[in-house]
């Protein structure tokens, strides 16, 4: 017996071909709406399956989730207008990350896209700058915590995360795309370099730098969580734009595994047109597909121990061992000496 299609399956096989979503009956509509929205893909899905013949209740959830892209994109799109305007007198564009950088690019990558925190991209030399402006224009510190915000200032890529004290829209200024104790060091100065201006202060990274960054925030910094989303952004800047010269600047870059990775398990599970090099999975392979796929019906985590050992992974791989038992002891006496609520 073959193994059984789950509703990670389903979602997979209507993003791949849209077509696949007439046999669906509702309540196998109902776990595939579930696990897209676990998943932060329900807008993509919706965007997807735009115009064609779906149940009058599912209807009802992508229109939603259709209405509710658009305003996200709307409000991207002006917080990325007003951080570019405090950030004017820098004299170097403010080079957008991730959703908001493919929504304001007008990538395919952004057609439903979900959209968090405003991520940027700017040189570590004017940090200091930044920071001060910024404050002015009303962004204010979320780790207040002395410890913390060390921590982001000497061992991590970004500062400090900051939210806007009126809009309440979080930012991440980053310098880097890794933190700088992983062991893959990326050119900072080459995404600078070669970033694509869009107008008005701000600018995108280029296409293959698109990729690369999207790969190493995939497997080189983080437990996977919200994985196949990320893996649906790589395959989409693929589809849109190619992968030419993606070889290359994976390597300037020092990110050939996670890069190669990225292709293998795009091509694998959404048919993403890679060149054959990047066609076979490993058996190591494998195992990053099951922790991606790992939820159930109900958009609940499943494989608690590959949950587990990908969490601890992600730990691993920012930082070496003494200074993550160093942090972690920290962080468990500061949580065991903060008074209780209530």
């Amino acid at each position: 017996m073959g193994r059984a299609v789950t509703p990670v399956d389903r979602l997979i096989a209507i993003l791949r071909d849209p077509g696949d979503a007439v046999s669906l009956h509702l309540p196998e509509w109902m776990m595939v709406l579930t696990v897209a929205r676990a998943e932060l893909l329900l807008g993509s899905l919706a965007h997807r399956l735009f115009g064609l013949p779906v149940p009058a209740e599912v209807e009802a959830v992508l229109n939603d989730a259709r209405t509710e892209a658009t305003e996200v994109r709307r409000a991207a799109l002006w917080e990325a207008n007003r951080v570019a305007h405090a950030l004017r007198t820098l004299g170097c564009p403010v080079i957008l990350l991730k959703g908001t950088a493919f929504v304001a690019a007008g990538l395919g990558a952004g057609q439903g896209r979900s959209i968090g925190d405003c991520d940027i991209l700017l040189p570590r030399s004017v940090l200091p700058a930044a920071e001060a402006l910024l404050a002015d224009a009303g962004w204010e510190w979320v780790k207040p915590d002395a410890y913390d915000d060390l921590y982001y200032r000497r061992w991590m890529h970004e500062l400090p995360p900051l939210i806007h004290r009126e809009r309440d829209r979080m930012l991440d200024v980053h310098h880097t795309i890794l933190p700088p104790t992983a062991r893959p060091k990326p050119d900072a100065e080459a995404l600078l370099a070669d970033a694509v201006p869009l107008g008005g202060g701000l600018a995108v990274l280029s296409h293959d730098d698109m990729i690369v960054h999207a790969a190493a925030h995939l497997f080189a910094d983080g437990d996977l969580t919200g994985g196949l989303r990320n893996l649906w952004d790589i395959h989409a800047l693929i589809v849109e734009r190619g992968a030419e010269g993606l070889v290359d600047r994976a390597r300037h870059h020092g990110l050939t595994t996670a890069v190669g990775r990225a292709m293998r398990l795009s091509h694998a599970i959404f048919a993403t047109p890679v060149p054959s090099c990047w066609r076979q999975l490993s058996l190591i392979d494998r195992l990053f597909r099951r922790r991606m796929m790992a939820r159930d019906g109900w958009g609940r985590g499943r494989r608690p121990i590959t949950r587990l050992a990908f969490y601890i992974r992600s730990h691993l791989i920012r930082m070496p061992l003494p200074l993550l038992l160093r942090h972690l002891w920290i962080k468990w006496r500061k949580g065991r000496a903060a008074p209780a609520s209530g």
